[in-house]
């Protein structure tokens, strides 16, 4: 049985990884979801939060991710993000500031409330990947 699988994650501007890894947590719209080796088929709707990718050697990489889809099929992991960052290139400065400049925003209706909550949940899902 393999312990590994392969796993790729893409946004509309670049590929960050193509790796085998042997296990994947992944930020769906409703929640996180582990991902092990063999897993049966699933699509799922990504949210905006941490991806944990661990490595066969031990080593976890962090990555924020939000929006997009992911696919397990034949033991690969394919996510396609609309924005993917590594946890070691988020600024932590940078994510407390926009975390303030959209608690600041006034959202008025149903769809700019919806709107606010996703960016609030996305700019704290980004400060707890950098305090992580």
């Amino acid at each position: 049985m393999a312990t590994s699988f392969q796993c790729t994650l893409v946004t509309p501007e670049r590929q960050l990884v193509d790796q085998p890894v042997t296990y994947a947590s992944i930020p769906a719209w409703d929640g996180l979801m582990g991902v092990e080796p063999q897993r049966a088929p699933l699509m799922i709707k990504l949210g905006a939060g941490a991806l944990r990718l661990d490595s066969e050697s031990g080593k976890s990489d962090l990555y924020f991710v939000s929006g997009g889809f992911a696919q397990m099929k034949d033991n690969k992991l394919t996510l396609i993000a609309d924005a993917a960052v590594a946890a070691d290139k988020i600024d932590k400065t940078t994510a407390k500031a926009e975390l303030e400049a959209v608690l600041g925003q006034v959202a008025v209706g149903e769809d700019a409330i919806a709107l606010k909550k996703s960016k609030v949940d996305a700019a704290r899902a980004k400060l707890a990947i950098v305090d992580h």
